[in-house]
């Protein structure tokens, strides 16, 4: 008789759980609460316009084929996507412009040109980004941090041997001071920080891994849009037998001794109660305070400071602007100021670094004809109960401000049709604790080892994966989550 598992949630991290325990022989049954999967990384129509309405960056394409391989399938029968000629294209007020090209050369080259940075800095600046991530990738990326065999093995002790080159010690900002003569190139870089929710100005340098992906691997574009990425693998995982039960929430995981036992429901359901094992991709802190109640709770771990949040405006814009590309960020004029803003003061500021992701740009039929559907997100602190309604209805008005200034036109004047995603939102669609990105945040030097491991050491047969547990969040991490959670499940 087949072993089952559960999954609560149908996450990224939780459909490639999926995806891995029906390749080891489980009968895998997926939980979510929402009518639709992928979490963050679904999409929705509004007037003729698409929405991806989350993630918008896609890098490591890898580890999404890896699960089409793991399977006997060819990816490319499911999904298929391009690499992207430039990573992103920078503006400042003061109409200084700046295109991320994705060869190296031509994009050092470009900061050399628009902002006097000599090229060799930033060649060096991606080199040491290369060499941070090798150090990192086997032992900190792939393997539970929370296992003893992680810490004896080869990768280890290379990583050991290299240690002094991660930059623990200092800041994200302070190498990038170190390293760039312009303000601005220091700017550019610390930006990678918002991609685990964090401060450049207290994350550790180590954080400066992430240009690695962009610039030395690639930045992609799927050509079906992001979610094709949730919808590829859901297809994958339903043909290896996987079922999906929608709009079925789970209220409580109750346990006995050191297992889990049982499963109950917010609804009746067709499916069974108890399982083999149980995989949790729900936020770690909900998990615990709302599923496990009764369970000990890991305090020092759900009490960790929480990442960043978003506030998101999604614009149905009726005008093409040759000047914007696929990846577009605005510049705050005072950055230090920004991140005290959203860190410390727990607010929005009044002149924000706007991001615009426009995937018409690559993929046409996501807008009317001579239309672009912008996704525009400005950081925003987690939910602590802040008057969103305000800081909504004000950061409107700053994100118009400076990008009609930035493009020399009233954008106002062009938006068709308007949906809005914040902190709060998020908290309820993806059960995100306080709407946080990325889980805990990444602003101290033992974050990575302030996450909770992929397993559970009270129950034997509980699981953690996602973007609230180890190693972190975005897709990547996520679904590197699911590889070390269900490695764990064979040992």
């Amino acid at each position: 008789m087949k072993k089952t598992a559960a999954i609560i949630g149908a996450g990224i991290a939780g459909i490639a759980s999926a995806i891995r325990l029906a390749n080891k022989g489980y009968d895998v049954h997926v939980f979510e609460a929402n009518s639709y999967p992928g979490g963050k990384l679904s999409s929705f129509d509004v007037k003729g316009y698409r929405f991806d309405a989350g993630p918008s960056l896609f890098t490591l394409p890898h580890l999404v084929e890896e699960l089409f391989e793991i399977s006997g399938k060819n990816p490319k029968a499911y999904f298929d996507y391009i690499r992207l000629d430039e990573a992103c294209r920078y503006f400042w007020d003061d109409g200084v412009r700046l295109t991320a090209h994705a060869n190296q050369r031509a994009f050092a080259q470009e900061i050399e040109e628009k902002l006097s940075e000599p090229s060799v800095h930033v060649l060096a600046h991606l080199k040491d980004s290369a060499v941070k991530y090798n150090v990192t990738e086997k032992l900190f990326l792939h393997r539970s941090l929370h296992k003893i065999s992680t810490y004896f093995n080869r990768d280890a002790f290379k990583g050991y041997a290299n240690m002094h080159r991660l930059d623990a010690f200092t800041t994200m900002n302070s190498a990038n001071e170190r390293r760039f003569q312009n303000p601005r190139v220091v700017q550019l870089f610390n930006r990678y920080a918002t991609y685990n929710g964090s401060d450049p100005y207290q994350t550790p340098a180590t954080m400066n891994i992430i240009p690695h992906l962009e610039y030395n691997i690639g930045a992609f574009f799927p050509k079906k849009g992001m979610v094709s990425i949730t919808e590829s693998l859901v297809k994958l995982a339903e043909e290896l037998g996987v079922k999906f039960y929608y709009n079925t929430k789970v209220e409580k995981i109750e346990t006995s001794g050191n297992r889990v036992t049982k499963l109950i429901f917010d609804a009746n359901t067709s499916a069974p109660d108890t399982y083999d094992i149980v995989v949790s991709n729900m936020d770690v802190v909900n998990t615990f305070r709302k599923l496990l109640p009764e369970a000990k709770q890991p305090e020092r771990i759900l009490r960790q400071p929480k990442s960043s949040s978003a506030l998101i405006f999604y614009w149905g814009v009726k005008k093409s602007f040759a000047e914007l590309g696929l990846h577009n960020i605005f510049f705050s004029n005072d950055y230090r100021a920004e991140f005290e803003h959203l860190f410390q003061q727990k607010t929005l500021y009044s002149d924000p670094t706007v991001y615009i992701n426009i995937t018409s740009k690559h993929k046409p039929d996501d807008a009317p004809k001579g239309g672009e559907n912008w996704f525009i997100l400005v950081n925003a602190p987690n939910n602590e109960g802040q008057d969103w309604e305000a800081l909504i209805a004000q950061s409107r008005q700053d994100v118009l401000r400076k990008v009609s200034h930035n493009l020399g036109v009233n954008i106002a004047d062009f938006i068709e049709c308007e949906e809005i995603l914040d902190p709060r939102s998020i908290e309820s669609k993806t059960s995100s604790s306080q709407g946080a990105l990325y889980g805990n945040s990444s602003n101290n030097r033992f974050a990575a080892f302030l996450r909770h491991a992929n397993f559970s050491r009270e129950f034997k047969n509980l699981y953690f994966v996602g973007g609230s547990v180890h190693p972190g969040g975005g897709i990547p991490l996520a679904i590197l989550s699911a590889k070390i959670a269900t490695d764990l499940v064979d040992s």
